[in-house]
């Protein structure tokens, strides 16, 4: 079966390779070059990489909608279209150009958390499981008929880079099966149930901020959550501080902001405490939490500020 691929991170690119190794993949779309780091220097996404290296044609159309893009779709003739973290939802032009229509591998169990960051949200919010799930693609944002669901558990240990890499093996051998199903006319179609619909909209860089006065478990899910990008932060004497990576310690408990442990360094919030695993202070280098404490001088019973 002749399919054109669109996606563009790395979870994308594992999607792609699986794929590929099963099917004709005709042309690959994925979102342009962009700058990256302080030096801005301009990089091709981790989709390109890996069709470049696959020997795939690739496209960086800017726009969707001109007409530009249905017109090249239709000059390569694909029997499905297999989406995955493209960034753009297509339009109905687009839509119904293969004769097997277009597929989506979205990174949650639909239609709980539609939208850009739904691995995010189900660290953010406490999730046990979440799972990768196989639709037809509409009009909507993550709207369309479900063909299969694999669900993957979550546990205290991940954080948004091992849930990535989970989702993305799993995503990748659920597109293969699922191509493998539309070729063989078995493909299963069933609407999303209306119950449950939730969103999973993108972050910005203020997402992350929080203050001692919040749940613990909020604090370290959000450290998780968002360890890629834009990172959980604090303020400490004027000074932003992202919080790199954390621990829940359920079992201490203080003033919000009091300093209970310097090695390892652990700080009561409600409901609990979280030890500071690694920080990364403002202007300065990623540590160790006691490294911080030390240059800090910080003694137990102390009370972090945002002063």
């Amino acid at each position: 079966m002749k399919i054109l691929f669109m996606g563009t991170p790395e979870i994308a690119a594992t999607m792609l390779c699986e794929l590929a190794k099963y099917h004709e993949v005709c042309a690959v779309f994925c979102q342009p070059d962009k700058p990256v780091g302080r030096k801005a220097v301009i990089t091709p996404p981790p989709v390109k990489v890996s069709a470049n290296r696959l020997g795939i044609p690739v496209y960086q159309p800017v726009k969707l909608r001109d007409g530009s893009a249905a017109e090249l779709i239709r000059s390569l003739s694909p029997d499905l279209i297999a989406v995955v973290a493209y960034g753009r939802i297509l339009p109905k032009e687009i839509l119904e150009i293969p004769r097997y229509g277009c597929v989506n591998i979205h990174a949650s169990l639909l239609p709980k958390y539609r939208g850009a960051a739904p691995v995010q949200y189900s660290l953010l919010n406490g999730e046990e499981k979440t799972g990768v799930t196989a639709m037809y693609m509409d009009e909507g944002l993550d709207t369309g008929d479900i063909i299969a669901v694999r669900e993957i558990p979550i546990t205290d240990q991940d954080d948004a880079v091992t849930l990535f890499e989970k989702v993305a093996q799993s995503g990748a051998q659920l597109l293969r099966q699922t191509a493998d199903a539309i070729q063989a006319g078995n493909a299963q179609r069933k609407p999303q149930p209306e119950e449950g619909v939730s969103f999973a909209p993108p972050f910005d860089k203020h997402s992350g901020e929080f203050v001692w006065q919040e749940d613990a478990r909020a604090i370290f899910n959000k450290a998780r959550a968002l360890c890629i990008w834009p990172n959980a932060c604090f303020v400490q004497a004027g000074k932003r501080v992202k919080l790199m990576q954390a621990r829940p310690v359920e079992d201490r408990s203080g003033r919000p902001g009091e300093v209970l442990s310097l090695d390892p360094l652990i700080v009561a919030a409600k409901n609990g405490a979280v030890e500071l695993v690694s920080v990364k202070p403002e202007g300065s280098r990623q540590m160790t939490g006691r490294e911080w404490s030390l240059g800090l001088r910080l003694k137990i019973g102390d009370i972090l500020s945002e002063g």
